[in-house]
């Protein structure tokens, strides 16, 4: 199995709702390539890196599936694209 990475793209965005929302986009956008694991993409301020806000929700579902929505989304977790 291949080790696993992390690349660092700063951005700017005005908050960190948008820093999320930019995120998720890009996160959906290379979804399509295996090597991607979008579901557990973060965001962090530039000056505090050690401090990460996750993009989805991701928790485990029955079946071995993940919730797919917005880490903050409301009612239950869906494995559905929702995102």
């Amino acid at each position: 199995m291949s080790a696993r990475w992390v690349a660092h793209l700063p951005f700017t965005a005005a908050d960190l709702p948008a820093a999320q929302q930019f995120a998720g986009m890009l996160a959906r956008s290379l979804g399509f390539l295996p090597e991607v694991d979008a579901g557990e993409i973060t965001v962090s301020a530039e000056d505090a890196q050690g401090v990460r806000h996750r993009v989805f929700c991701d928790l485990p579902l029955d079946g071995g599936r993940r919730c797919v929505r917005r880490v903050d989304h409301g009612g239950d977790c869906t494995p559905r694209r929702c995102r």
